[in-house]
């Protein structure tokens, strides 16, 4: 998964990449410190993998993981080329989803890039050249798919598709926002248009305000995720970055102390998993324990298909157990099996987060 951290300049975007993922980007106090974009992987914490490392002695622990990327400062203008524009915008077109950081906080020793704290103005100035650019390539895929008509009929209903989809957007509303059918979603993910993307606002408060973190800029971003069905989590990219320096052991008791329950990258993550519809099932034995991210409703054969095709190809069974009958075992597969609790799933079993699943296969 490939997530895309976007936001105006000097909002805390590089200073939250750089806490998240360690990979020491630069953050400056002014505009288009970020050039070309940084890249961070990081994995996504799953105390379930340690549980089954510990029963099961595994040479080996691998932990899914999330790819960020922190792309340059977006301004007004963008999709014209303004500030360093259309490179970024092309960089936002390679992720999975967005994360929208909003500046949440007043310093006045930071400059904002508009003069002034809105971060709904904010959202909507980044939102706008997104629509722009969006809408340059819709107006040549119209005048493609117009052309196309004459020799093939049936492009008729994505004419169609594209006019309403132009519709909204002169509007002033992102694609994601806008009702499609299966076939209609289907044809228009060929275009990989930037405002269809999942969003999670990221709004970034000060320190003072860890404790209190519904301050009016916060509540007013909630209010803007939750009218167009986004992600929303408060994160505080100067603790996050505090965080960083500190050992796994020393980051939880900086977190008890301040009086936080988790950190900012695992907001980020639980936010972008349920946004996406990612849940995670688990293969365990004494080679490796492995955690392997599948979208919901995806179906054995094709969770199969994760570790090798071969496996998809080739599917018998699925002989399957939820993680917590597995740990009630003390994670005895020969005790669970006395139970009942190991299940043979076919060809339309629907994998369930947590399953600690075996693949049976025959190519």
């Amino acid at each position: 998964m490939k997530l895309g951290i976007v936001g105006l300049p000097n909002v805390g975007k590089s200073t939250l990449f750089n806490a998240i993922t360690k990979a020491g980007a630069e953050a400056a106090n002014y505009p288009f410190c970020t050039i070309e974009p940084n890249i961070g992987v990081v994995t996504v914490p799953d105390k379930r993998l340690q549980v089954l490392h510990e029963i099961y002695n595994s040479k080996k622990t691998i932990y899914t993981t999330i790819e960020f990327c922190d792309i340059a400062g977006l301004v007004k203008g963008a999709s014209k080329g303004e500030g360093l524009g259309n490179k970024f915008l092309g960089h936002i077109r390679e992720t999975q989803a967005i994360v929208h950081v909003v500046r949440c906080f007043e310093d006045e020793n930071i400059v904002h890039v508009n003069g002034h704290i809105d971060p709904v103005d904010d959202i909507e100035t980044i939102n706008m050249e997104l629509i722009f650019a969006d809408l340059e390539v819709i107006e040549k895929a119209i005048a493609k798919v117009t052309k196309s008509l004459k020799a093939d009929k049936k492009q008729a209903g994505n004419l169609k598709t594209l006019e309403m989809a132009k519709e909204w957007l002169e509007a002033g509303k992102p694609l994601r926002t806008l009702e499609l059918d299966e076939d209609q979603q289907e044809f228009m993910k060929s275009y990989d248009f930037l405002t269809s993307k999942a969003v999670i606002y990221a709004a970034n408060i000060s320190e003072d305000d860890i404790g209190n973190e519904d301050n009016k800029y916060v509540k007013a971003v909630k209010e803007y995720a939750a009218e167009e069905g986004s992600g929303c989590v408060t994160i505080c990219a100067e603790i996050e970055a505090e965080m960083a320096e500190l050992e796994d052991d020393e980051r939880q008791a900086f977190l008890e102390d301040l009086g936080i329950e988790e950190s900012g990258l695992d907001k980020l993550i639980k936010a972008s998993y349920r946004l996406l519809d990612l849940i995670s099932y688990l293969t365990a034995g004494e080679p490796e324990v492995r955690a392997w991210t599948i979208k919901e409703g995806t179906k054995a054969p094709q969770a199969a298909g994760k570790i090798h095709s071969d496996f998809e190809k080739g599917f018998i069974r699925a002989e399957t157990i939820s993680y917590d009958d597995l740990i009630s075992c003390g994670g005895s597969l020969a005790k669970a099996r006395e139970k009942g609790l190991i299940r043979s799933e076919g060809k339309d079993y629907v994998v369930k987060d947590g399953d600690v699943i075996h693949f049976l296969f025959n190519v």
